[in-house]
């Protein structure tokens, strides 16, 4: 499906024309919203490419080549010219299509990939990484402090209004459960899942609700260990892609505090910014697990040392102002964007934009 952006800002005249920008994402919301928040604040349009995985890769991993092979025939139908200037993109599912658009386009398509390389790096042309990845320095590396994640105000809005007469019935406090799935280097099985249960309910008062909600990683044995453990007087929502509507973002919108699974940075970040009351379950390691390119213990130190969240068994810290994404967030992938297309041969921009603008 081709989804026209709106952009942030009028597009400025340019010489000799404005440029056609690609943002090539999966089905991972919260990677999609990194490159959406982006492509938002970008003084020219972006044409959004969403592709859909043939099942055997919709949780495999591929190996990266630049290829198709692993996205349905729809979505593949989407790909085609005239060739994008530039194409964000973030995962490894999406930048595979990415560098097939590059190889189609003899090489003169440039790539921004959000994260780090997974393959082929020499093929990407910027690199637009967060704090808690090992990337070494590199003139190719943006780099961030926090991923450019937070929830659309006004969807969260919208959320809270659809939700409140359902979490109106729910004893106080609400405290929303977030659960992810196993990462390296972190375990996830039911056993652990019930040390989960048996945590929350240490710092829920009896008089209020747990509201349990998983998500697309989670893996059916820890869904139904977390529904033997749970009291009657909690909730369980079974994250179904297609099924039930997904109470996320009114729990966002509505939930007294929050207690998330260390493996989501997307869910950690989304609940930070709210400012509402955040504790991390830290999940246990696997024994001689190794470390990937991502250091989440430094995401949760991060959010720890500036008083964001707490150790799950820890007070919960007071309600804070929300911390909506800001324009200086932004502005600086925004303008090594503008950059990268002003050196790109026949120089198609002025090296830095005109206006940029966060919302």
């Amino acid at each position: 499906m081709n989804t026209q952006m709106p952009a942030a800002a009028a597009v400025p005249t340019r010489e000799p024309a404005t440029p056609l920008v690609w943002a090539i994402v999966g089905d991972k919301l919260g990677d999609n919203a990194q490159v959406q928040a982006v492509a938002r604040s970008l003084p020219w349009p972006v044409v959004e490419k969403k592709l859909a995985f043939r099942l055997l890769f919709r949780k495999g991993k591929p190996i990266v080549l630049p290829s198709l092979y692993h996205v349905t025939p729809a979505s593949a139908a989407t790909l085609s010219p005239p060739w994008p200037d530039l194409v964000l993109t973030i995962g490894r599912r999406p930048s595979m299509a990415a560098l097939w658009v590059r190889r189609k386009s003899a090489g003169r398509t440039r790539i921004a990939l959000f994260g780090p390389p997974k393959g082929m790096a020499s093929a990407c042309d910027l690199f637009v990484v967060a704090a808690h990845y090992g990337v070494a320095d590199d003139a190719r590396v943006c780099r961030l402090g926090l991923p450019l994640l937070a929830a659309d105000p006004e969807a969260l809005r919208q959320a809270g209004a659809t939700w409140a007469e359902r979490f109106a019935t729910l004893p106080r406090p609400l405290t929303a459960v977030l659960v992810g799935g196993a990462t390296r280097p972190f375990r996830f099985d039911a056993a652990v899942a019930q040390q989960l249960v048996a945590a929350a309910l240490g710092v829920s008062p009896a008089a209020g609700t747990l509201f349990v909600t998983t998500s697309r990683r989670t893996p059916a044995p820890v869904t139904e260990a977390l529904q033997r453990a749970l009291p009657d007087s909690a909730v369980l929502h079974r994250f179904d892609a297609g099924g039930a509507a997904n109470p996320y973002l009114g729990l966002l919108a509505l939930a007294d505090r929050f207690i998330v699974t260390g493996d989501s940075v997307s869910m950690l970040i989304e609940v930070a910014r709210t400012g509402a009351p955040l504790a991390i379950y830290e999940l246990p390691r696997r024994r001689l697990a190794l470390s990937g390119v991502r250091d989440l213990d430094a995401v949760h130190a991060q959010l720890y040392a500036t008083r964001r969240a707490v150790p799950l068994g820890a007070a919960f810290l007071p309600r804070r102002e929300p911390e909506p994404l800001s324009a200086a967030e932004v502005s600086g992938v925004c303008t090594r964007l503008c950059e990268l297309l002003a050196a790109a041969p026949g120089g198609m921009l002025p090296a830095r934009p005109a206006r940029v603008a966060a919302r």
